[in-house]
């Protein structure tokens, strides 16, 4: 097929220009003036185009006069010399006319899914001298062109959310081009607001008397900037489709897909049942005793959202988020449970008169009900089968590399925040961005690539990781291993401009590997070691520092930044460096209370004030712009003993000393030894010695590597509890290795004082067994010439013992016995063929390693 000339210029301009900027505050002469010093352009909608484009141009008025101070108007005729032209393919017959008399270049997009160019165009209709076009594939590919528009203009997507200021200026000029952005690498792209309460529930019904359609707005525009185009509505005791009828139209009319939760199949809420059950047969959630009753409930919900554009859940779980009625068996439960599937396609067929497989559906493998998938229970292959996390950002299972492929497709649930076990962690953004991408760069690399949805729990303490999964779920290519430590600076760019954003990109990165060591729910006393190491000490430091840099950076924020500063940065820092402060005082309490020292109750009165401190940072934020976001913050974090929060918040227990023997401070400083001498001047490269019986080494160091074709070992910036980790991409499953030897390796020249036997601790990220396989995930360990040892890193199941500890510790140790027959040069190798074994740190322990959390610091000299 010939491509006209004009068709191939334009790609080539597109894979030029797609990750430059458009906008200009001066005119160069190669500029079309959005506004210019003395007026705004009108905007242009066809009257018959859809309701979003119209909703969409409207906040694009609203953003221009909020930067410039002048209100373009909205026209419904081609009139003037100048003017923005807005439309989808679809909808306006503007557009189609432009791009038949070849004035405009749809090519790319035509057919497409959301896909969108801005371009500008010289004398597009008789009359117009110039336009700049927006022009969508359909609705929301129309309305991501307005918003990204208004984003390099300067309009924030959380400018409401998180009152981050616009960026004024007073005339701005779009870069003549043609500008294209395909189809998103992921389909559907979504948010789940969830565990709601007691914050964002209590924030919406002061601030809106309910989860109701006055605050579904806001959230609904919000998802359209960030790229979004899914949501599961809050769910804790609400019914999105009863609460409020205006929402599901409200949310049709911004192109938002609708879905529901796991556990909520056929478009109905939970709470909808506990409503209605008498209506419903004998009002049992139970498919064995009360068919009638359950596919009557599900018809009439599907028949109410039938003409919206929903995702619909399929399937079944047990009343309350629980597991199904047992039938006696795993067989006998999932063979119930393709009966139950295959009745609600019958249903969907009946309701909407087409079939089945013309409506887009989901199957969601969440805890039991993987395992029948697992065991064989099948489904149509046009259902979404959606693959899930463990709730703590580690993906359970993903289809193999070479798996045939599914018309429905595969998609990802995941979790930012979490309520169940080990422990529930709800108040402060904990997620490590370079983590996220890991996973779900891994979940992509598999062929997850349907949906994309994150459970991102009461959303304000999320906004940094919500950007950062849609932003990725919108284009994989532009994140990889090489630049994703880029992606704070960026972000923070975007919220406060260039000339805040390396600092506050090294905060907030910081921020994320601090606050990502372990859930501020799951700290305690004795969590990092006041003996060893130093390690409580340094942990304190590192907050205390982070702190000081927050807050002096606060200080030249403009007063237009103070509020967005203070929620997106010195918050989080403020939060958790106080209650990281809190436990280390209570250590050191209980440690001096046992030696009977009058310190004791220093700390004691310390631990006081920070516990107290803990409210007044609460307050602070709930004062934040007149009270806008009162109750964010009131998720408790001190007090837990179980995996469920406490009812109320309580002080730690403190212990008093009344009759000392003595008020010294403690000192564990001790002579230290080390075999930095054994190591020649002839030596090169990153070396580790031996130190106090042991060697510390951070795995992204190593001395030598080896890849193999396209698979190579890469480190990941800030993944780590302490920095960087390696790990291999891509995939070597088909690379049918002759044996473990032939894999890709690293390597670790250490130095030594002694010899015999040793043990090597290897901690890992805490990856689960996304290939499910018996063994799991695996490397190999040789020192020296000895044979490799295998080593199986997650065969456990998740809720296991083992993995509950690797969620809690956030890191898997592995440990193996070697022999070391001479003092001197060792050699450590590690092979791999397996994505997803990201080595964090290794430690050789010849007998003086003690115990701590993040184990001793590094044992590195370069050379």
């Amino acid at each position: 097929m010939k491509r006209s000339f004009l068709t191939i210029i334009a790609i080539i301009l597109c894979l030029v220009i797609k990750a430059q900027h458009f906008i200009s505050e001066k005119n160069n002469g190669a500029g079309f003036p959005v506004v210019s010093t003395s007026k705004a352009t009108s905007i242009y909608v066809d009257p018959a185009d859809d309701k979003l484009v119209h909703k969409a141009a409207a906040l694009l008025q609203k953003d221009i006069e909020a930067i410039t101070g002048q209100k373009p108007d909205i026209i419904s005729s081609l009139s003037e010399k100048r003017v923005i032209i807005i439309g989808s393919l679809p909808g306006s017959a503007t557009i189609k006319n432009l791009a038949n008399k070849k004035k405009i270049n749809i090519g790319n997009i035509r057919g497409q899914w959301e896909a969108f160019s801005l371009q500008t165009v010289i004398k597009p209709v008789a009359g117009v001298e110039s336009a700049l076009v927006i022009v969508g594939s359909d609705r929301r590919g129309t309305a991501y062109g307005i918003f990204e528009l208004s984003e390099q203009l300067g309009v924030s997507p959380w400018y409401w959310w998180a009152d981050v200021p616009v960026k004024k200026k007073p005339a701005a000029y779009f870069i003549n081009g043609l500008y294209h952005y395909p189809s998103p690498s992921v389909k559907y792209r979504g948010i789940f607001i969830n565990d709601e309460e007691p914050a964002f529930g209590g924030w919406a019904r002061e601030k809106f008397g309910g989860i109701n359609s006055k605050m579904y707005e806001h959230l609904f525009e919000l998802i359209l900037r960030l790229k979004g185009n899914y949501l599961w509505p809050a769910m804790w005791g609400k019914a999105f489709n009863e609460d409020d009828k205006e929402n599901p139209r409200l949310a049709d009319e911004y192109g938002i897909v609708m879905g529901t939760s796991h556990h909520e199949p056929m478009m109905r809420a939970q709470k909808e049942w506990g409503s209605h059950r008498k209506e419903y047969g004998n009002a049992a959630w139970n498919y064995h005793t009360n068919k009638e009753g359950l596919q009557r409930f599900w018809e009439d919900g599907f028949r109410r959202n039938q003409y919206f554009d929903n995702m619909v859940t399929i399937g079944m779980r047990g009343d309350g988020d629980e597991a199904m009625h047992d039938m006696g068996s795993m067989k006998a439960n999932y063979e119930q449970l393709e009966g139950i599937i295959k009745d609600q396609r019958n249903i969907i067929e009946k309701v909407s008169g087409k079939p089945a497989k013309e409506t887009p559906q989901m199957w969601a493998l969440y805890k039991e009900v993987q395992e029948y998938y697992d065991m064989g229970m099948k489904v149509p292959d046009d259902v979404t089968l959606l693959l899930c996390d463990d709730n703590w950002g580690n993906i359970r299972r993903l289809p193999a590399v070479n798996a045939a492929k599914r018309s429905g497709g595969y998609g990802i649930y995941y979790h930012f925040d979490y309520v169940g076990g080990p422990r529930s962690y709800r108040w402060l953004n904990t997620n490590n961005i370079a983590r996220v991408w890991e996973q779900m760069n891994l979940a992509y690399d598999h062929g997850v690539d349907k949906i994309w949805i994150v459970n991102v729990g009461d959303l304000k303490p999320m906004e940094l990781p919500t950007s950062f999964f849609l932003e990725f779920a919108w284009d994989v290519k532009k994140w990889n291993a090489g630049n994703i430590d880029n992606y704070y600076t960026q972000w923070a760019g975007k919220q406060f401009g260039n000339t805040w954003a390396t600092q506050i990109g090294k905060i907030m990165k910081k921020y994320a590997v601090y606050a990502s060591r372990r859930k501020p729910e799951l700290l305690e006393a004795k969590t990092y070691s006041i003996e060893n190491y130093d390690e409580a000490n340094r942990i304190a430091n590192e907050w205390n520092s982070l702190l000081k840099e927050a807050q002096a950076l606060n200080e030249k924020m403009p007063a237009t930044h103070k509020d967005a500063f203070y929620e997106l940065v010195l918050h989080p820092v403020k939060a958790y460096g106080n209650l990281q402060n809190m436990y280390i005082a209570l250590a050191w309490n209980q440690y001096y209370a046992k030696q009977n020292n009058s310190l004791a109750n220093r700390y004691a009165n310390e631990v006081k004030e920070l516990y107290i401190q803990d409210s007044l940072i609460n307050a602070e934020y709930h004062q934040l712009n007149d009270g806008k976001w009162n109750h964010m913050m009131a998720q408790k974090r001190i007090g837990y003993t179980s995996w469920s929060e406490p009812r109320v918040q309580k002080m730690p227990q403190v212990s008093y000393v009344e009759n000392p023997v003595s008020a010294e401070p403690a000192s564990f400083t001790q002579a230290s030894k080390t075999s930095v001498s054994l190591i020649p001047a002839t030596a090169k490269g990153n070396l580790f010695y031996e130190k106090d019986g042991y060697v510390a080494i951070n795995a992204a160091h190593y001395t030598r590597k080896k890849d193999i074709g396209n698979s190579k070992w890469k480190p990941i910036a800030g993944i780590a509890r302490e920095g960087d980790a390696v790990t291999l991409f891509p995939d070597l499953s088909k690379a049918n290795l002759t044996g473990i030897t032939q894999a890709p390796y690293l390597e670790y020249e250490v130095y030594t004082s002694g010899k015999d036997d040793v043990e090597v601790q290897v901690l890992l990220s805490p990856s689960l067994n996304f290939k499910n396989t018996k063994t799991g995930l695996q490397y190999a360990i040789q020192v020296n010439d000895d044979t490799p040892q295998p080593v199986s890193i997650n065969p456990e199941a998740v809720d296991s013992r083992a993995w509950s500890q690797w969620v809690t510790n956030n890191i898997n140790t592995k440990i193996t016995k070697h022999r070391l027959a001479n003092p001197g040069k060792q050699i450590i190798r590690i092979y791999t063929q397996d994505p997803g074994v990201v080595i964090q740190k290794i430690i050789m322990n010849m007998g003086g390693l003690k115990p701590s959390y993040l184990g001793p610091q590094e044992t590195l000299l370069k050379k």
